[in-house]
């Protein structure tokens, strides 16, 4: 059985230097021989959490809108590409919206496991994809705790990023042919090494 990769896109921005990252990142592993599943958080319509409490008590999210097709996906998912570019040091809104709803799966993680099982990350592995336009040592801390605590709610393990500073104009990114050289190796290396 062939290992799944998930691809979320998080830019509003259709085929935005984050969504061409992502396609090459989601070429490498499929030639590595996953299974390949997209997302594009834009088409959604989420709602952001309501803080109701619901998921303490079950596990599962009492709103209904379209998170009921992406915890699902999240589930079966070995490893995770997340993709978002740099709005004021952080994900977009709309990834914002995606991560704030996962909440009900760490909520999930702590019906079933116990301590002891929740120090070891049994639902695969996560990798972050971010692009800003601007430099600075800071550019992208916000975004990888954010991503980090994201993937600490899905049981998965945090492996690491891409990170690109100074591009912005759209298809910008594709002037940086060592960027998406990267961005095919990291693809296919997270397949390899989970198949390791």
């Amino acid at each position: 059985m062939s290992l799944k990769v998930l691809g979320i896109y998080g830019s509003p921005r259709k085929g935005g230097n984050t969504d061409l990252l992502l396609d090459r990142t989601l070429e490498g592993s499929s030639q590595a021989g996953a299974e390949v599943d997209s997302l594009y958080v834009r088409r959604l319509k989420i709602s952001g959490c309501l803080e109701c409490g619901s998921c303490d008590d079950t596990g599962e999210c009492a709103v209904r809108d379209d998170m009921d097709k992406v915890y699902p996906l999240l589930e079966k998912a070995d490893i995770i590409f997340l993709a978002s570019p740099n709005f004021f040091y952080n994900v977009t809104a709309q990834v914002k919206l995606l991560i704030d709803r996962s909440q009900a799966m760490w909520s999930k993680r702590l019906l079933e496991k116990t301590p002891e099982q929740r120090r070891r990350y049994g639902g695969g592995k996560g990798y972050l994809i971010c692009v800003g336009a601007t430099k600075g040592k800071n550019l992208f801390v916000g975004v990888e705790l954010t991503v980090k605590y994201f993937f600490d709610a899905l049981d998965m393990s945090y492996e690491g990023s891409l990170l690109i500073d100074r591009v912005e104009g759209k298809g910008e990114i594709l002037k940086h042919s060592d960027a998406m050289d990267r961005a095919f190796a990291l693809g296919r290396s997270a397949v390899e090494s989970m198949k390791g």
